[in-house]
């Protein structure tokens, strides 16, 4: 089973638990920073592997009037700072082949939203960097179809690959998570992570933007960790409901220290699981 090394911590479907916690998108300085405090003081006291997220641009909102972000100077500033001031890895996702250079400067994993990963010259590019790539699995491709994306990845010259399991569309404005997916992208041999936060969508479900459930996020996390995976995507906000992209599905900050309390003590128990069978 694929291992990726990472600052001083290993991501694996059989390692201890990464977090990749962070924000939607990187609303302001003070919003970034009071994030990356509450999860770099909770992931260092309960001794979890955290890469900081947050992105600079949300290029595929529903309405041309949805807040997308500071763009990609002032997000890598911003992101630069989480890194150098917490010691931590960050991950932010790129739309653009023209991209993804410039975030490898800063950023020690790339994400391929959903709806990209099967733009070609995208992933070619991303992977060209040689950082960690990691792939939201798309609302509408089957979890085996997952294998052309890491192949591909693969060709351009690049096995850093991590595949991120987010649900799949379900009717209109709905998303379900198949628990049948996550050994079946466990069995392409790369990490997998889920994120539970994208799971908790309803797309479109405000009409002009997306809903979500987030008081569901703690059991959803705990059946994703149930699988045996690398680690969970959470997303939070100091004040979700003014949240200015995705509040809906992201937990408050003062929920963190709780929430991360018991996914740990679970990964460590489904682990010890695995290995004494």
């Amino acid at each position: 089973m694929s291992v990726l090394k990472i600052k001083n911590f290993s991501i694996g479907n059989q390692e201890p638990m990464t977090l990749m916690g962070g924000v939607n998108v990187l609303e302001s300085e003070s919003v970034v920073m009071s994030v990356a405090e509450k999860f770099a003081e909770t992931t260092a006291s309960l001794k979890i592997n955290w890469i900081f997220k947050g992105s600079f641009d949300k290029a595929n909102r529903s309405s041309i009037s949805s807040f997308r972000g500071p763009g990609l100077d002032e997000g890598l500033k911003m992101l630069e700072r989480v890194k150098l001031e917490f010691d931590t890895p960050v991950i932010t996702d790129i739309h653009e082949s023209s991209q993804a250079d410039l975030v490898s400067e800063i950023c020690d994993v790339i994400q391929i939203p959903a709806f990209l990963c099967r733009q070609t010259d995208l992933v070619v590019a991303a992977a060209k960097t040689k950082k960690i790539i990691q792939f939201k699995k798309p609302q509408f491709l089957s979890a085996p179809e997952m294998k052309n994306v890491i192949e591909k990845c693969n060709e351009a010259g690049n096995n850093n690959v991590i595949l991120c399991e987010r649900g799949n569309s379900f009717g209109y404005n709905n998303l379900v998570v198949d628990m049948l997916n996550f050994q079946i992208m466990k069995n392409l041999d790369v990490p997998l992570i889920f994120d539970a936060t994208h799971s908790l969508q309803l797309p479109g479900g405000l009409g002009n933007a997306a809903g979500g459930r987030r008081e569901y996020l703690l059991p959803l996390a705990k059946a994703g960790l149930s699988q045996g995976i690398a680690g969970l995507f959470i997303e939070a906000h100091p004040d979700p409901d003014s949240a200015k992209c995705d509040g809906p599905c992201a937990i408050s900050t003062d929920e963190i220290p709780v929430i991360l309390s018991q996914l740990s003590a679970l990964d460590e128990f489904i682990k010890n699981q695995e290995r004494n069978i």
